[in-house]
């Protein structure tokens, strides 16, 4: 009897498992066809230190703060973020009219080691999409990570509504 019951556990255990792995590739297909759906905001090549400098020119200029979105075309919550922002006339308006708004890339192809060993990769350890703002004057000001941001499969307008009114530049 003891060796019926272990040999009906283990084929269910080995039929859940299965499924599980098929599960899995349909949620890889479906996850990577949202992918290409979505905008590519992040440009793989190019050095972030290099760009900062010249958004901080500009961000001097227009007395604005910084909002870097740091992610990449790989990750879909980073291309949902974007797009969501994008989309939402509200949240877009918001950071139009208040934010140098940048899309820095951390790739394996593209790390930007120099960006980061100045600021700090808080990616890292806290995930992607992630958010880094500087003041006019580069000096790091507030990160913040997006997962409280998330709502579902997307984001909370009213939570990300509330974080970019508080980073604003003050005058």
């Amino acid at each position: 009897m003891k060796k019926i019951y272990l040999a009906c556990v283990l084929l269910v255990t080995a039929i859940g498992f299965s499924q599980t792995d098929e599960e899995k590739a349909e949620k890889k297909k479906q996850i990577e066809a949202e992918k290409a759906s979505l905008q590519k905001p992040y440009n793989e090549m190019e050095a972030a230190d290099v760009k900062i400098n010249e958004l901080l020119t500009q961000a001097k200029a227009e007395n604005k703060n910084i909002m870097i979105q740091v992610g990449g075309n790989w990750c879909v919550w980073c291309l949902r973020l974007n797009d969501f922002i994008q989309k939402t006339d509200e949240l877009k308006s918001l950071v139009d009219n208040n934010y140098i708004y940048y899309h820095l890339n951390w790739s394996p192809k593209n790390k930007n080691e120099k960006f980061f060993a100045k600021y700090g990769n808080p990616g890292e350890k806290q995930g992607y999409p992630i958010f880094m703002v500087l003041n006019k004057k580069g000096k790091l000001i507030h990160v913040q990570e997006t997962g409280s941001l998330e709502e579902g499969k997307g984001y909370s307008q009213e939570k990300v509504k509330t974080f970019f009114e508080a980073w604003k530049a003050k005058s």
